[in-house]
């Protein structure tokens, strides 16, 4: 008997111990949530892992790669938007063409109007503090061969996040193309140097007192599309075109039966008409 009324005076604090966990889980989940939350888990791929699906893709077209996407079952996802466009294009050997594997990174606008300035010391100070603690460029530590960085930009601001120096910079570390959703300044310089660029419009100011960076290698939307690192990028005057990872090796496989059927029926023609073979049928 008493066992049993022992059992009957614990069941009640059991009951009100689990309650109480349960109450304090719920409360650290809010909290958990109020201080910020990414339900999208950024996967990680090693250098050989990017290299060998950028092997699968050697050569594709944005239009082959699209017909894969088709076959993959991703009809119309994946196509940017057709306000991102090349900065430039090279009709002879279509160096401005490029596959790579997604680097992410999120500018939003700043809110922070810029302080008054007395004298140039100041205001370049300023800049240069700015650039280094609030619009500075972590991504690029990530950048190796293949990369192909995504910026996800401020809207509607007129800031050259991508200018003639970073750029280039970029591609040092191995960056083969740049897209962003938004602008690029020194855009002359950026044609003649022969950086793959893809972009919506041109821009003039510098990033202090117009954006911050708000993370890096995180899902961003680029061209109306999710970008997520990882992901492969094809970029040519059609547009760009982004490859789920989980799907790239469906999608290159299809897109190469697509590629060699178009050259293989345009070289037929190029021959009727008596046309020497270009670029696009090497």
């Amino acid at each position: 008997m008493r066992t049993k009324r022992s059992t009957l005076l614990t069941l009640p604090l059991l009951a009100l111990l689990v309650g109480t966990s349960l109450l304090l889980t719920a409360a650290s989940t809010v909290e958990s949530l109020r201080q910020g939350k990414n339900f999208i888990p950024t996967k990680i791929y090693t250098l050989a892992e990017d290299q060998e699906i950028l092997r699968a893709f050697e050569g594709l077209r944005v239009a082959d790669v699209s017909d894969g996407m088709d076959r993959a079952g991703l009809g119309n996802i994946g196509h940017m938007s057709a306000d991102i466009h090349p900065l430039w294009r090279d009709f002879e050997h279509y160096s401005h063409r490029f596959i790579g594997i997604a680097v992410t990174v999120r500018y939003v606008p700043t809110n922070v109007p810029a302080p008054t300035f007395k004298t140039t010391k100041e205001f370049d100070k300023w800049v240069d503090k700015t650039y280094s603690d609030v619009t500075p460029e972590p991504f690029a530590d990530l950048l190796r061969p293949g990369s192909a960085l995504v910026i996800d930009e401020a809207p509607g601001v007129d800031v050259g996040t991508i200018g003639s120096n970073n750029i280039m910079g970029w591609k040092l570390k191995g960056c083969v193309g740049v897209v962003t959703g938004g602008s690029s300044r020194d855009t002359d310089e950026v044609a003649a140097q022969k950086c793959p660029l893809y972009l919506r419009q041109t821009g003039k100011g510098i990033r202090p007192g117009r954006n911050i960076v708000e993370s890096v290698n995180r899902p961003i939307v680029c061209g109306d599309v999710l970008v997520e690192p990882g992901d492969v990028i094809v970029a040519d005057g059609d547009g760009v075109v982004v490859v789920p990872r989980a799907k790239a090796e469906l999608v290159a496989e299809y897109a190469h039966e697509t590629m060699a059927k178009d050259k293989a029926g345009r070289r037929n023609l190029y021959k009727r008409l008596g046309m020497e073979l270009d670029d696009s049928l090497k």
